[in-house]
């Protein structure tokens, strides 16, 4: 008779990082003065339709897809938003 070993494991506890998570600003593109708007195909919908990642200002990489008025805003992407001279909303 062959003798079996079975070992039992348990899945690990994966934590969906809630706690670490904030709305970024996403630059998807620009108009340049007397031009036409230029897209960076960074487009949140684009990643969420998609599921490719995007870049925020304050440079995490991400695939867009949860409510983002869950979140508080980066204070990173506002700072970095504030200092290009952009009018940031109160989040």
């Amino acid at each position: 008779m062959t003798q079996v070993e079975t070992t039992t494991i348990s899945a690990p506890v994966v934590d969906d990082g809630d706690h670490e998570r904030f709305t970024h600003i996403v630059l998807e593109g620009y108009t340049p003065e007397g031009g036409e708007f230029v897209s960076l195909e960074n487009s949140v919908v684009g990643g969420m339709v998609n599921g490719t990642p995007v870049r925020a200002l304050c440079g995490k990489v991400w695939v867009p897809g949860r409510d983002p008025q869950r979140y508080p805003l980066c204070p990173t992407c506002r700072d970095v938003a504030q200092a290009m001279g952009w009018d940031v909303p109160v989040h």
